[in-house]
């Protein structure tokens, strides 16, 4: 019996695309925030995109500030607004339109929190996860995971207690709490010293001039008289016959009431003084000469009481295998996973899968040198942004846009390589990943590239192309030009007239080395992430060596900060306006006299509207030229202070140069006229002169300090990576001036990892081989040409390959 034939299907009819799958691009319409000029452009979901141009031609306006603000504002306001008003409450930015917005999650390199106590265990999970396994393994057990935690002081407290319950009674009790906070430096693992022979002669007598701090001069009211006439003191006897009695309200009396000449002053001692007026302020924002009183006079020592490890005697006593907590946050991260990995014990073994999970992302992500206990606040922009990716690398969350600000800064060749492996994991797991980069070997990854430019500042802000790679080669955009630039190793180097000499250097990881950097020349000193680059130049240097040191340390500003106000330029200009109306050089600051009233020289009203976002409008009554009505009608050369400072680096630099300049002769300026050419020699000569310091880019504000630092008197220039975040473009011209500085009889030591920068050198000296402990050693000198040629080095292998050698 056959079985009956089943009847023939009709064949399958497409089925209609789901509407939900129509959503497959980030469309921006219309976006103005900062130099945007009207942007429009379709980001593909799920694909790795990266921004490229020139340095301020607008790419973080377009991605952070844009497309990464607008969602993290929207995911904000999901929160109820008793949480709102915990968070931060960005404004939505200046955009007609943003469309198919996912989750952002920004991954940049801001530095991370300089609090003494942050560290990189404690910026991750790691650190929490250790303490936990030290409280359950540990011998002697000493109490639960805050006893092994050097932010947690032990607390001991007894006393009478009610309880409100039937008929009240008092109650005796008694409450402990233990914790791993070093008692005597409270988990900062240093100690600070005033060398109190930095402040004072104590051979003169406060009448005679003692005090050697910088601004305390002996007709001062509030500080210099207030000591000699506070009536605890004897003015006219030398510091060091002053009674035990007087010396210890001259040094430490705590903040007492005095009258001196009829007016009520607060008297206290010298040292808590100087730790308010100095100590308690950021050193980066000081004037030059107070900083390096400030360097001069504090001494930090590492804590003898806990050996700089932070924690109690209970802390470090208690240990697995011979291993305390301390032993395990001072090792290198690649050792201690291997050291978890030999734990075998089954009542913590997800804890251990756990740990052993995150200690392995830092080792995959070239992080694995560092150690735990390192302050996160000695963090590079680039190791940070590293340490932050972390936590992201395992996580299961996907459809989730993911934006990087140059994830290849601070990277050798070598490691770039293993980045560019991490983003296409990302985006592989369903992810949009949108990169802010230079480098070409990054953008050789790219899905899809958008230019933005032509220039930077006002002649940047369009988008000059977007597509592939291989159209962005052919497009003849700045970019475009560039991408195959290849720079060529010098043909003949400059002799050095001396040397730098650094014996026995053992800062971190470097082990005993000896080296001599030549002097008069352009040395570039190079190495993978973590072989002792920064140990070697910035740690190791003889002091009195007449360095000037311009790190990446940030520049910190606030929106009534700008380029004329960080650089000294404004000082200047000022009293030429004052001098020439016959006025106070007050009233040209729009901090100070003349500041309009309405919006105390901010030039925007700021309302504050509680959980959400501020609003900013211009002021109506300077329309936001920061100054009253009186003072803009003072001129110079033709010109009110509101339109000097509106003008461009470069017009400002014609316009004070005086003589041929449009100012004439009463803007004939030299001061002015010598820092606006550094700013010009830096590629900055299109910044405004009062554009606030808050909307620059890394890049710029980097060479903004450079431009500062070039005025220093200083023999020896010690750059660290200047290439970063300049454009393939910008490059060049930064090679310019390094020769230049070199020209003009300075030594330029530059720690970098740009092969263009190590082509141009006079002389190479790499640091490796590997890193952590397995660097800290010199394995090259000589010439670009010679490390070329020999290969021996992962450096040369990777320059080689750059210059076609």
């Amino acid at each position: 019996m056959t079985k009956a034939a089943r009847p023939r299907q009709p064949a399958a009819v497409p089925a209609e695309p789901h509407a939900a799958d129509s959503h497959e691009l980030i469309r921006v319409h219309g976006a103005r925030e900062n130099n945007l000029k009207d942007v429009s452009i379709e980001i593909p979901k799920r694909r790795l995109t990266v921004f490229t141009g020139v340095s301020g031609s607008g790419k973080s306006s377009l991605v952070f500030d844009t497309i990464a603000a607008e969602s993290q504002r929207l995911i904000n306001e999901t929160y109820s607004s008793f949480v709102q008003g915990f968070m931060p409450t960005p404004g939505r930015p200046e955009v007609d339109v943003l469309d198919g917005l996912t989750t952002a999650i920004i991954v940049d390199q801001a530095r991370m929190g300089a609090d003494p106590r942050s560290t990189v265990g404690t910026a991750t999970d790691a650190n929490a996860m250790l303490r936990i396994l030290f409280s359950r393994l540990g011998k002697p057990h000493i109490g639960p995971p805050s006893a092994y935690a050097f932010n947690v002081p032990s607390v001991r407290a007894s006393g009478a207690i009610t309880v409100e319950r039937g008929n009240q009674k008092a109650v005796k009790a008694t409450f402990n709490r233990t914790g791993g906070m070093c008692p005597r430096c409270e988990g900062r693992g240093s100690v600070s010293d005033i060398d109190l022979a930095q402040l004072y002669d104590d051979s003169k007598s406060i009448a005679e001039g003692a005090f050697t701090i910088p601004g305390w001069k002996s007709d001062s009211f509030w500080t210099v008289r207030l000591y000699a006439e506070s009536g605890f003191l004897d003015p006219d006897k030398p510091i060091r016959r002053f009674t035990k009695r007087e010396m210890q309200d001259f040094l430490y009396r705590e903040p007492t009431k005095v009258k001196v000449e009829g007016v009520n002053l607060t008297y206290e001692g010298l040292i808590p003084k100087i730790q308010k007026s100095f100590l308690s302020k950021d050193k980066e924002a000081m004037q030059p000469h107070i900083r390096e009183f400030v360097e001069r006079a504090v001494t930090f020592t590492s804590c003898p009481e806990c050996d700089g490890t932070r924690l109690s005697e209970g802390a470090r006593s208690s240990k697995i295998k011979r291993i305390s907590i301390a032993d395990a946050c001072a090792m290198q991260i690649s050792d201690l996973a291997e050291w978890v990995r030999g734990l075998r014990e089954p009542s913590v073994a997800p804890l251990l899968t756990a740990l052993g999970r995150t200690l392995d992302s830092f080792v995959e992500i070239g992080l694995g040198y560092l150690a735990l206990d390192r302050p996160a606040g000695t963090l590079s922009g680039g190791e940070a942004q590293r340490v932050k990716m972390i936590r992201h690398l395992g996580s299961s969350l996907t459809d989730v846009t993911y934006v990087f600000d140059e994830p290849s800064a601070g990277l050798h060749p070598h490691d770039v390589q293993r980045m560019n492996g991490l983003l296409l994991r990302l985006r592989d797991k369903g992810n949009t990943v949108l990169v802010v980069e230079h480098k070409p070997e990054l953008i050789a990854i790219a899905d899809h590239v958008v230019d933005l430019g032509p220039g930077a500042g006002t002649e940047g802000g369009t988008v000059c192309y977007e597509g592939s790679l291989e159209g962005l080669r052919a497009a003849g955009t700045v970019t475009g030009r560039h991408l195959d630039d290849r720079a060529r190793v010098k043909e003949s180097v400059r002799k050095p007239t001396g040397v730098l000499e650094i014996r026995g250097a053992t800062a971190n990881n470097l082990r005993k080395v000896d080296v001599d950097l030549p002097l008069g020349v352009l040395t570039v000193v190079t190495g993978v992430a973590g072989s002792g680059k920064s140990s070697l130049v910035h740690g190791s240097i003889p002091a009195g060596a007449g360095v000037v040191s311009v790190d990446q340390s940030p520049i910190r500003g606030s929106r009534r900060s700008n380029p004329a106000t960080y650089t000294g330029l404004l000082d200047p200009i000022r009293k030429a306006f004052a001098k020439v109306n016959g006025v106070k050089p007050g009233l040209f600051s729009a901090n100070s006299e003349g500041a309009c009233p309405t919006c105390s020289g901010a030039g925007v009203i700021y309302t504050d509207l509680a959980v959400m976002a501020g609003v900013a409008i211009p002021c109506e009554d300077c329309e936001g030229r920061r100054f009253q009505a009186s003072v803009l009608e003072y001129k110079l050369g033709g010109r009110d202070i509101s339109e000097v400072l509106a003008m461009p680096v470069a017009e400002a630099e014609e316009f004070f140069g005086g003589g041929e300049g449009r100012g004439g002769g009463e803007a004939h300026i030299p001061a002015a006229h010598r820092i606006l050419d550094r700013l010009v020699d830096v590629g900055l000569g299109y910044l405004t002169l009062g554009q606030p310091l808050t909307t620059l880019s890394g890049g710029e504000r980097q060479r903004l300090k450079l431009a500062t630092h070039m005025a220093d008197k200083g023999g020896v220039y010690v750059l660290d990576e200047p290439t970063t975040g300049l454009h393939l473009a910008d490059v060049e011209q930064l090679l310019g001036l390094l020769d230049r500085l070199v020209d003009s009889g300075k030594s330029v030591i530059v720690v970098e990892h740009h092969q263009a920068v190590m082509a141009h050198a006079d002389w190479v000296v790499d640091l490796g081989p590997g890193a952590g402990h397995d660097g800290g050693r010199v394995v090259f000198e000589g010439t670009p040409a010679e490390l070329v040629a020999a290969r021996s080095t992962l450096t040369g292998e990777h320059l080689a390959e750059y210059v076609g050698g």
